[in-house]
């Protein structure tokens, strides 16, 4: 599994006003994000979401600025972290020699939550849904804490999630902790089967079915849809392929199915769901104070990379074998809602903002002041 590292804590990361308005500005210049709490309601579509984004761009800059000012010198709370593990439902068909990822994590979903639901202060293990609707995330029902202690009960907490989500499995049907289903956007990938919609939908995707986004939340599917009308076209998400004596250029139709956005050496994905339908381990940390969470931070950035090189484990796309063995620019790639403006195809005029990087990718800096130099 990939692994990758977070850290969230309840202050501002930064040491002045004007840094503070910087990484303000950083993070909402890409316009209103969709990616909040898994809370219900009816998402506003992008052009409703458009014609309200410098109002909440303002006034994140002042909550921003107001938060901090008030958190920033507090001190004394408690470090505490936890692992995020996300599974993929796989179906084995062994009669006809098929694998297929099940969309049964709703009815999963349900019976998971059960204990949450009926007593949440005394539950071994929480569960959300995550994009796929053959995904499920399992974490430990309290965070861990700062004592080496803690580390004995990571592995048992963990195998103790994957029992009970096994236990309402189907014949042939295992959870699996894999970066990346390899047959994802293959013809008939999913079970039940589902055909893409090329032409009408959320996706408009030549290889990811509608069906397989998660329902259950409405969040996921507008999100595609958002992602796909603020870019003013689909996700372009091109990985070369891995060259030997046989290998065919160009790979596939994918070139002349998107004219422009496919190229043919390489293996050409066109939907959100083939970044954020793969899985990972995460971690996530509370920090004692903001002195503490900024030398984290910048102490994890060096070990990141070196993590997802270790831990590479998804050399496989579209059942293509590739030259790549991570799934960080695909992911990065398939949540990039910059404009042709905004990546620097064509001249601002609509937009503007020249923007180096997708929503999804690596850091500039470090945080802490000894890294300021």
């Amino acid at each position: 599994m990939n692994f990758i590292c977070k850290l969230r804590t309840t202050y501002a990361r930064t040491s002045s006003k004007s840094s503070v308005l910087t990484s303000c500005l950083y993070l909402l210049n890409l316009e209103v994000r969709s990616m909040g709490l898994l809370t219900e309601g009816n998402p506003l579509s992008w052009e409703e979401t458009k014609a309200l984004a410098e109002h909440v761009r303002q006034h994140g800059i002042e909550q921003f600025i107001n938060s901090y000012h008030k958190l920033r010198d507090r001190t004394g709370d408690v470090l505490k972290w936890g692992d995020e593990v996300e599974y993929v439902i796989v179906k084995f068909d062994d009669e006809n020699k098929r694998v297929t990822v099940s969309l049964r994590a709703p009815e999963l979903l349900e019976k998971l939550q059960e204990p949450e639901n009926t007593d949440p202060t005394n539950c071994k293990s929480l569960w959300r849904p995550e994009y796929g609707a053959y995904m499920v995330e399992g974490t430990p029902g309290r965070p861990y804490g700062g004592l080496l202690a803690h580390f004995n009960i990571v592995e048992a907490n963990m195998r103790y999630r994957r029992a009970e989500a096994s236990t309402l499995l189907k014949d042939g049907e295992v959870i699996m902790s894999i970066t990346n289903f390899p047959r994802l956007g293959c013809p008939n990938f999913t079970s039940p089967p589902h055909q893409p919609t090329p032409s009408s939908g959320v996706t408009m995707s030549h290889f990811f079915p509608d069906e397989a986004i998660y329902p259950g939340h409405p969040r996921f599917k507008n999100l595609t849809r958002n992602i796909r009308m603020r870019r003013g076209e689909k996700v372009a998400i091109n990985i070369p392929v891995f060259r030997d004596k046989n290998t065919k250029i160009p790979v596939d139709n994918s070139h002349i199915l998107d004219p422009g956005a496919a190229k043919p050496d390489c293996v050409y994905m066109d939907a959100m769901g083939f970044g954020m339908g793969c899985c990972c381990l995460q971690l996530t940390f509370q920090a004692c104070c903001i002195t503490e969470a900024r030398t984290l931070y910048d102490q994890l950035a060096p070990l990141c990379p070196i993590m997802l090189a270790l831990s590479a484990a998804s050399p496989i796309y579209r059942g293509y074998l590739t030259e790549a063995d991570c799934r960080w620019n695909v992911i990065a790639a398939s949540v990039d809602c910059r404009t042709r403006e905004e990546r620097g195809l064509e001249p601002l005029k609509e937009n503007r903002f020249r923007i180096a990087k997708s929503r999804y990718d690596s850091i500039d800096s470090y945080l802490s002041p000894q890294n300021e130099k």
